[in-house]
């Protein structure tokens, strides 16, 4: 005869990650829509433009200063109220659109700072060497900027990745069945039997996936040491 706990152990785990594609889609697309949006803010914040360097500090501060629960309260319940005044109805859209709306908005944040501070440390130095020998701006960017600001900035935007992927789990308060939408289906299923075991393997799902991620990054890290590395080595 089969063992009770066991079984139970086996139905979560499988209910669970049946739910995981949509926390990767949360994660991947806000991670996409964010790093775009984060571009755009930090080049205004270099650039210094007065208008628009005000609107993006007065952006930034409310973003990272206010819990992301609220942000999707306001972005899910505000947004639609705020375009039916111009006569744009949302009102249909899937929870799953907020969402990334959301999450977009608040991770273009954190790494609209990761950008700017990377781009920053490459030093002002480094690019009027490259303009000394003739090259434009786009080609000091591409061969000289990006490259190390890339390297600089990969630890810190790693971490904000794990932060998101971790963010995703209030997307089950407006109504989203990820992976811990599924276990609050699972414990209210069961009348809370299964709580302890349910949020066990959610603890080990996200570790799991943060740990990927970590590591991950840390492959990609070393290889672009390798490849600096390569550069300067003398012949």
């Amino acid at each position: 005869m089969p063992n009770r706990d066991n079984h139970d152990w086996i139905y979560i785990v499988t209910q669970i990650a049946g739910k995981l594609p949509i926390t990767l889609a949360m994660l991947l697309l806000s991670t996409l829509f964010g790093l775009l949006l984060g571009l755009g803010i930090a080049v205004v914040r270099i650039q210094k433009k007065p208008v628009l360097y005000t609107v993006a500090t007065f952006y930034l501060s409310f973003m990272r200063c206010t819990p992301t629960l609220v942000q999707l309260f306001l972005v899910y319940y505000g947004l639609p109220a705020v375009l039916q005044l111009i006569g744009i109805d949302v009102n249909g859209w899937d929870r799953f659109i907020f969402v990334i709306v959301t999450f977009s908005l608040h991770s273009a944040a954190f790494f609209s700072e990761v950008i700017r501070s990377a781009y920053l440390a490459v030093g002002v130095a480094q690019q009027e060497a490259a303009y000394s020998v003739g090259m434009t701006y786009f080609q000091t960017l591409r061969r000289i900027i990006l490259p190390q600001a890339f390297g600089i900035g990969l630890p810190n935007f790693c971490n904000d990745l794990i932060g998101i992927l971790k963010e995703t789990s209030l997307a089950f308060s407006i109504g989203i069945v990820d992976i811990m939408g599924q276990a609050q289906i699972i414990i209210g299923n069961s009348n809370g039997l299964n709580v302890v075991q349910v949020y066990i393997v959610i603890s080990i799902v996200y570790w799991i996936l943060s740990i990927a991620i970590e590591k991950g990054c840390g492959r990609l890290e070393r290889r672009l040491k390798r490849g600096h590395a390569g550069i300067v080595k003398p012949e």
